[in-house]
């Protein structure tokens, strides 16, 4: 059996994805064969893997730091929500139906299995699994039924990492209380502690860590710094502020800017699709929430959205459909998104709202079908070769616009209508050429003639940049050597209890 570890966070958003995919980046470096593993995750952010399924997007950036395909063995459980109280659930990369929070309950039994005969095929085949928790590991409503974080550790004898985001504030009452709700046998495999984005003199943090490791006897294993620059493939759109820019805007190459606002919908899915956009100079990305910050915008993006039907009907009354429609600029929408921006969807499958109105500004009628489509095409658009990736239900049924890309056998997909522009495709803004071509239609429509596209941004570089960023904060933040003993002895024995160990029976 291979080596492993767990990283635990004491919230969401603490930092698991990054730390992962940093340790991966780190053992991949030193020519161990490694694989990136969350059993359960909740996300609208998914990709599609080369074994043609879907998984959480952290996953396969996760993949890319280990130098792997994404592959659904990374990711078997998915949860897509769709509402508050219900989600798609996507086993080993296929939907499987809709749940609420009290019926998936019982359906983890079963579920857990299928995870632990993935996460031992992935031992058999790597020298090392790094998996991520999901949440907290101390939600002690959810231990019971647990099989992301210590039910998985338990499960599968994983020594765990505790990560804290000190950003938030707290951070010490965060690590000390999600230890000692934990039960002792919980306990007994949580090895260390890991602080996230510091910022400021490590002098000044030496005391609180001198004290949480003689509270707890455990060691903090190492405290990375903040780095503004690590902002690409967000785990979810929750990592963004609910009306700010995205990434960090560079100057223009040429004299004026180009703006663009994206629809923050209410169940977002795919938010990354943007964030191609913000790598390049001159392209200020802001996520948008309400009418009036359309008025100085260039461009509006219509994203995608886990519940098109709802979402629009949100557009409708947030006064965000009549802005949109009003626009006098370029307007893109993508997957749901673009299914918005037709004029009629028939929905029995997702909402169950039947025929519903779009907003009319593209000649498009989509049907939503029970089978999700899964893809990863290829085209051209603008001139230029294109690849993307498909996840929907809605299929165009009837299309009386021009085709956005191209395909081998004489058919297109998507739809443009003079300034206004759609696609199914995921993806599509990551291709270098073909986005400065659409930067450059983008700017054309929108009276900017003073913006000039950058020639050289590739955006697959600065993906792999990050990854290696990520790798560097590992290798010297990190106590690696104390890691790596983790990894391949487990957690030491004779860890002391914390008391109240566990939360009491009411």
């Amino acid at each position: 059996m291979s080596g492993g570890l767990l990283v635990a966070g004491t919230t969401s958003d603490a930092g698991k994805s990054v730390l992962v995919a940093g340790l991966c980046r780190w053992l991949a470096r030193r020519g161990v064969r490694v694989a990136p593993f969350k059993a359960q995750n909740m996300s609208n952010n998914s990709v599609v893997t080369a074994d043609g399924g879907e998984i959480g997007r952290a996953q396969a950036l996760q993949a890319a730091a280990c130098g792997l395909e994404p592959s659904v063995r990374f990711n078997p459980v998915l949860l897509k929500p769709g509402g508050d109280r219900s989600s798609q659930v996507v086993v080993l990369g296929r939907a499987q139906g809709t749940v609420s929070a009290l019926t998936y309950r019982e359906r983890k039994a079963e579920l857990f299995g299928t995870v632990l005969s993935t996460l031992d095929s992935l031992r058999a085949d790597h020298e090392v699994v790094v998996c991520e928790g999901a949440g907290s590991p101390a939600e002690i409503n959810l231990r019971a039924t647990d099989i992301a974080n210590m039910g998985l550790a338990r499960a599968a004898d994983l020594p765990v990492l505790v990560v804290g985001d000190i950003d938030r504030g707290g951070i010490f009452a965060h690590l000390f209380g999600t230890l000692a709700l934990l039960d002792p046998a919980d306990q007994a495999l949580v090895a260390g502690f890991v602080v996230n984005k510091f910022r400021g003199d490590p002098a000044l943090l030496a005391p609180g860590l001198r004290q949480i490791e003689a509270l707890t006897g455990r060691p903090v294993h190492g405290v990375l710094p903040w780095r503004e620059d690590l902002w690409l493939d967000a785990e979810d759109s929750l990592s963004y502020a609910a009306d700010g820019v995205i990434g960090r805007p560079r100057p223009p190459v040429g004299t004026q800017w180009l703006r663009v606002a994206v629809v923050r919908l209410p169940r977002i899915s795919n938010a990354t699709d943007v964030e191609a956009l913000a790598c390049e100079p001159g392209v200020s990305v802001r996520f948008v929430t309400e009418p009036s910050r359309l008025a100085d915008a260039d461009l509006v993006v219509v994203p995608g959205s886990k519940a098109t039907v709802a979402d629009l009907a949100w557009l409708r009354s947030t006064g965000l459909a009549d802005a949109v429609a009003a626009f006098d600029g370029p307007v893109l929408g993508v997957c749901g998104g673009f299914q918005m921006l037709g004029a009629r969807i028939e929905d029995d499958v997702e909402s169950g709202a039947g025929e519903v109105p779009g907003l009319g500004l593209l000649d498009v009628d989509v049907a939503f079908a029970p089978d999700k489509t899964l893809s990863r095409p290829r085209g051209t658009a603008f001139g230029e070769a294109v690849t993307g990736y498909e996840i929907h239900h809605g299929r165009v049924t009837r299309c009386g616009e021009a085709g956005l890309v191209g395909l081998a056998d004489g058919t297109s997909e998507g739809a443009l209508r003079g300034r206004v522009a759609g696609t199914h495709w995921h993806g599509l803004l990551e291709n270098d050429a073909f986005r400065r071509a659409f930067l450059r239609w983008a700017a054309g429509h929108a009276g900017r003639d003073g913006f000039t596209p950058a020639p050289d941004t590739d955006f697959a570089a600065r993906r792999v940049a990050q990854l290696d960023l990520l790798g560097d904060l590992v290798a010297d933040h990190l106590d690696t050597d104390a890691v790596w003993r983790l990894i391949e002895g487990g957690a030491p024995a004779g860890l002391p209890v914390v008391p109240p160990a566990g939360a009491p029976e009411v």
